[in-house]
């Protein structure tokens, strides 16, 4: 008998079909929690099914001696938790109630890992699934789509094959929630290159302050030599927090510590009671956040409420205080404040942040005379989600031992892929910039070598466009033939006008003509 194995493509393809059960009823940014939780639920349900499938082999259906060693698995379910027990029930009155019981009976069995993961989804909602009619069909629905789809490892062709479904589905959800999407994910292309550009080595502790759904983790991970490094995070929404601890484990790493709320207002990895210092920072934070200092005002502050260094006890604004209305700066010195001595951080930002005035132009200055910018790379246009503005990676340093900030300018055409939607960074493109990067030299219209006394006599300015002019040339114009070319089409003319006149002629037509 032939044992049926998925490829990734298979799984991919089975996930994305599921969603046809909610399209056009639910939104896409609602919708993916029902369908990423059940894909976690699956999955661990089939590793508890292979696993104790081999247990029962080797105790010889001891069902007390493999209940005693199941215990010491990554997960630990019990029959009533598992897919297949919600599968069975399918056709129950009351199923959106069963899986709720069932995921808050996989919390309770994996407190240390799962503490709330599901705490922000619920599958007898009314409000979102609506009538109890409706809410059963679309349940049953998804369990049947899942119901072929085996994620025993066993049955798996390749490899991290769920992690990347994950991710797979994340992005796809992404693209479907335009602007909103840019709130979750990075896209892959863009984390893999930051995750280069910062290098993560052995037993780094690497952070993101605005981790979404955790794909900028998961490739600075991948990138650690032995695979041991230490994964911290924070995210503000609830229901992203959820997706970005699920990703963890379905990337196998289980012990990554991602917290929930306002990294700014409420930083939670700390320290001595001080900000905690990492090896590595990546971060896409959302671009020119509004009103990101009300979470360190009072309930019933003015709307006009103006943020004030004292106000943080961390002393990340000693720097100077980004306006209100643009938290970009904000994200960056909070950041900086967390860097260990010798870090390494690369963060994703809007390109306003390298030459807007007034307070952000006396922060940026003192980031400069510090020697703390290492490089400043422009991204194509439309990359992101919902956004077809270009946006910049900045590199920082700790204890850099050069003078000088590397300019790189990715925009021009045969850099990028150019889509009908969103363009893309291709393999050789993200290669070539990790190139210019780790050689730092000037190549012509793709990367220079500032002075940090050049950027100085610039006013601290780090508009691109300053400092590489990517500009064709345009070809010289010999006016001798443009004359020439003149004179004969002067002289066609006459031709032409001269013809005409004669068939008015002809045609007796010759009223009216000079």
């Amino acid at each position: 008998m032939t044992i049926k194995k998925f490829t990734q493509e298979e799984v991919n393809g089975t996930l994305w079909r599921a969603c046809d059960t909610f399209r056009g009823k639910i939104d896409s940014s609602i919708y993916k929690d029902y369908v990423l939780v059940m894909l976690f639920i699956k999955y661990i349900s089939d590793i508890y099914k292979e696993h104790k499938a081999e247990l029962m082999a080797k105790y010889d259906n001891d069902e007390e001696m493999v209940n005693r060693q199941i215990r010491y698995d990554r997960f630990v379910l019990d029959e009533i938790s598992t897919f297949d027990y919600i599968y069975d029930k399918r056709n129950q009155p009351n199923i959106g109630e069963i899986i709720n019981k069932a995921l808050a009976r996989v919390e309770e069995e994996n407190k240390t890992k799962l503490r709330e993961v599901f705490k922000n989804i619920d599958f007898n909602s009314e409000s979102v699934l609506g009538s109890t009619k409706e809410r059963n069909a679309m349940l049953k629905n998804l369990l049947e789509d899942f119901k072929d789809l085996d994620l025993r490892p066993s049955r798996l062709i390749g490899e991290d094959v769920i992690g990347n479904a994950y991710e797979y589905m994340i992005s796809r959800f992404a693209s479907d929630a335009g602007k909103k999407g840019g709130e979750f994910f990075t896209p892959s292309e863009v984390s893999e290159l930051l995750s280069r550009l910062v290098k993560p080595e052995d037993n780094d502790r690497i952070y993101d302050p605005t981790c979404g759904s955790g794909s900028l983790l998961v490739k600075a991970y991948n990138k650690v030599p032995s695979g041991k490094a230490q994964i911290y995070g924070q995210e503000r929404n609830g229901q992203t927090h959820s997706l970005s601890r699920m990703n963890m484990f379905l990337h196998n790493i289980d012990d990554a510590k991602i917290a929930w709320g306002d990294t700014l207002s409420n930083p939670l990895h700390l320290e001595n009671d001080k900000l905690m210092k990492f090896q590595v920072v990546v971060a896409n934070p959302p671009f020119s956040l509004d009103k990101w200092a009300m979470g360190f005002a009072g309930e019933g502050t003015d709307k006009d409420f103006k943020m004030e260094e004292s106000l943080d006890q961390y002393k990340r604004f000693s720097w100077g205080v980004p306006p209100t209305s643009k938290g970009d700066y904000a994200f960056v010195l909070h950041m900086l404040h967390s860097l260990a001595e010798g870090g390494r951080m690369g963060v994703v930002l809007p390109h306003g942040i390298l030459f807007r005035g007034a307070s952000e132009g006396k922060i940026r200055q003192q980031i400069i005379d510090m020697n703390l910018l290492d490089a400043v790379i422009g991204l194509p246009a439309n990359l992101f989600f919902g956004t077809g503005i270009p946006a910049c990676i900045l590199v920082f340093k700790q204890n850099r031992d050069r003078k000088e900030v590397l300019f790189i300018d990715t925009s021009g055409d045969g850099y990028y892929e150019k889509g009908k939607n969103q363009n893309k960074l291709r393999e050789e493109d993200i290669q070539r910039i990790v190139d210019a990067y780790e050689k730092y030299e000037n190549i012509e219209k793709y990367a220079y070598i500032a002075s940090i006394a050049e950027i100085r006599e610039n006013d601290y300015n780090l508009n691109i466009p300053r400092y590489i002019d990517n500009l064709e040339e345009e070809e010289l114009v010999d006016m001798e033939e443009v004359t020439a070319s003149i004179s004969k089409i002067k002289e066609e003319i006459k031709e032409v006008e001269a013809q005409m006149i004669n068939c008015l002629k002809e045609l007796g037509l010759q009223e009216g003509l000079a």
